[in-house]
């Protein structure tokens, strides 16, 4: 086959047209999977335009083309992930972590978020862990907080604590891990080292509803009733129709 007339089968496979019988099956290996990249990058494309018809017709032609890239099956997951077919998706992910091994953590985070969400959450935690301990991941504090947040939605709040302070360990002012261990602190009935916490948490970032209804119950709880008031009138002030400020309202109407 000459190389002018690959192009024009490459073309027609990524049309969806084959024009002779057994064509693709001519085809080389690199062949193959370079039309598979094409077809995944169709897909994230019609993904991205909300075309779940089409991303899904463009992510199976590649799937038939070439299933063995962690790449292909990713953005598998990508596409079912989306279209609600969680189990199909859950084993996309796993096949794409299945083949990118430990040179990919993109793909091991992304299967991560996607188990934690939807799948088996201690599975999700593994990865996370695995991504923040490549050497090929650039933020692994951002693995290491997901995986705290991973094992708390998963109820392992010792694991959380862990992971957090491993982020901190790394990033010591990251504001995320900083809120969570303020949080954990407290539910732990640690309030002084809830407040630690949450001071630093503020130096680096700018208050929130959680922060602020969180600060207010820290300082009630230690007995500071002048610190608890200006976490209420801040919370009132600037987040007056958040969750937290109707809490808020709850809580003090609630007193005797």
């Amino acid at each position: 086959m000459t190389a002018s007339a690959r192009v024009l089968l490459l073309l027609a496979l990524l049309a969806g047209v084959v024009p002779i019988a057994g064509a693709e099956q001519s085809m080389t290996r690199e062949q193959r999977k370079q039309a598979a990249e094409i077809n995944a990058q169709l897909a994230i494309t019609y993904l991205k335009q909300g075309d779940l018809a089409s991303a899904r017709d463009k992510i199976d032609r590649a799937l038939e083309q070439d299933p063995k890239t962690a790449d292909t099956q990713m953005v598998a997951g990508f596409v079912y992930d989306r279209l609600g077919e969680d189990r199909k998706a859950q084993g996309h992910f796993e096949e794409a972590v299945k083949l990118a091994g430990k040179d990919n953590p993109d793909v091991l985070n992304n299967a991560a978020v996607f188990e934690c969400r939807k799948g088996d959450k201690k599975r999700g935690v593994e990865y996370f862990l695995r991504a923040a301990e490549s050497p090929l991941y650039r933020t692994p504090e951002a693995a290491y907080t997901n995986a705290g947040h991973c094992a708390r939605a998963n109820g392992d709040a010792k694991d959380a604590e862990r992971y957090f302070r491993q982020a901190l360990a790394i990033k010591p002012n990251a504001a995320d891990p900083l809120l969570q261990m303020a949080s954990l602190q407290f539910d732990n009935g640690n309030a002084l080292q809830a407040r630690a916490f949450l001071q630093r948490y503020q130096d680096v970032a700018p208050a929130t509803a959680g922060s602020l209804w969180l600060g207010y119950r820290i300082e009630n709880s230690l007995g500071d009733s002048a610190a608890a008031s200006e976490y209420a009138r801040k919370l009132r002030k600037d987040f007056p129709t958040s969750v937290e400020a109707d809490e808020l309202f709850q809580s003090e109407r609630a007193k005797p």
